[in-house]
C-alpha cells in the first residue's frame, strides 16, 4: 500500500512539471511514467497476502471485520484490507506460583477455597486452539488479547467456583481428576461460545497449607501401612492352609500305607533290599542268626 501512495505521488508531480514547466518537462514525463509504474507495483503488492503454516488471516477494510478467513498461502485480496494474522495451533496458558514458569511473571497461582474452608494453592495450565470459522466474530467481539480476557478470567472464576464441592484431601489425594473433569467439562462450553477449542486442563500442582499436608500424608502412610498388613495377614493364611493340607496328605498317607502293608509285604521288601545289598560291588552281606539279623560289611575295608 506504501509504494502505491509513494507512485501516485510521484505520477502528480510528474505530471505537474511536465505542465507548468517545459524545460522540465522530460524530467517530469519519466517521473510521471516512473510513479505509475511504482504505483502498479504497489497495487499488485498489496493485492497478494501470503499467510504462514498453522495460521488464518482476517479481513478488515476501514475497521470493519469480514466474515471471510484467508487461510494459510498466498491469497489476493481488496489492496485497501488490512489483514491481521492469528495463530490456530495448539496454545497454552499457564498460572503458576512459581517465577518466570507462568505466562505472568511473579505468584499467579490459582487460590481457591475448599468445602472444609482451607485455602488451596493450585498451579494450572489451559491447552486451546482458535475455531478459524469463528475467528472473524472474535476478533470482533474480543479482539486480539483473548488470553487476558476469556483464558485468564473465565479459567480462575471456574476454579474457585467447583473448588467449594471438594475437601482440602480430596484436591491433594483421591479426587483430584474427578476436580480437574468437573473444571474441564464447565469451561469447554464457555470457550466454544467465544470461538474457542479447549483441548486440555492441566491441574499441576496443588499446595495445601504445611499443617494440613502433613496430618494428609500421615493418613495416607497409615492407609498404606494397614494394606501392606493385610497382604501379610493374607499371605500367612495362605501359607498355613498349605501346610494344613500337606500335613492332611502326609496323614492320609501313612494312614493307607499302615493299613495296606502286612508280615509277607514285609518280608518281601526285606528281601529285596538285601538283595540289593548283595549285588552290591562296595559291599558284602553277612546274614547271621537265621537271616533275622543282616550285618553289612563294606568290601573295602
Amino acid at each position: 500500500m506504501i509504494l502505491l501512495i509513494i507512485g501516485l505521488i510521484l505520477a502528480v508531480v510528474g505530471r505537474t512539471l511536465k505542465n507548468k514547466n517545459e524545460d522540465l518537462s522530460s524530467a517530469g514525463n519519466g517521473l510521471f511514467w516512473g510513479g505509475l509504474v511504482l504505483g502498479l507495483f504497489g497495487l499488485l503488492w498489496s493485492s497478494v497476502k501470503q499467510i504462514d503454516a498453522g495460521k488464518i488471516g482476517v479481513q478488515s477494510l476501514f475497521g470493519k471485520v469480514q466474515s471471510q478467513v484467508l487461510p494459510s498461502g498466498l491469497n489476493l485480496i481488496n489492496p485497501l484490507m488490512d489483514v491481521l494474522e492469528l495463530d490456530i495451533k495448539t496454545q497454552n496458558y499457564t498460572m503458576s506460583g512459581v517465577h518466570d514458569e507462568g505466562n505472568k511473571d511473579g505468584d499467579d497461582a490459582i487460590r481457591v477455597l475448599t468445602a472444609d474452608g482451607l485455602e488451596v494453592t493450585i498451579d494450572l495450565t489451559v491447552l486451546y486452539s482458535l475455531i478459524p470459522s469463528e475467528a472473524p466474530r472474535l476478533v470482533r467481539e474480543t479482539g486480539v488479547d483473548y488470553q487476558n480476557k476469556i483464558i485468564r478470567p473465565l479459567t480462575r472464576t471456574k476454579m474457585r467456583d467447583n473448588a467449594v464441592y471438594f475437601t482440602a484431601v480430596d484436591l491433594y489425594s483421591t479426587k483430584r481428576d474427578i476436580f480437574q473433569s468437573k473444571i474441564f467439562k464447565s469451561i469447554e462450553e464457555d470457550f466454544k461460545k467465544r470461538g474457542l477449542i479447549l483441548e486440555q486442563l492441566l491441574v499441576r500442582n496443588i499446595t495445601l497449607p504445611a499443617t494440613v499436608k502433613s496430618s494428609i500424608e500421615e493418613k495416607i502412610k497409615a492407609e498404606q501401612e494397614a494394606q501392606k498388613m493385610e497382604f501379610v495377614l493374607q499371605k500367612e493364611k495362605q501359607e498355613a492352609d498349605r501346610k494344613r493340607v500337606e500335613a492332611q496328605g502326609i496323614a492320609d498317607y501313612q494312614r493307607i500305607i499302615s493299613s495296606g502293608l502286612g508280615d509277607k509285604q514285609l518280608q518281601y521288601e526285606q528281601i529285596q533290599a538285601l538283595k540289593g545289598l548283595m549285588t552290591s560291588p562296595n559291599s558284602k552281606v553277612i546274614i547271621m542268626n537265621g537271616g533275622k539279623t543282616p550285618v553289612i560289611l563294606d568290601g573295602k575295608n
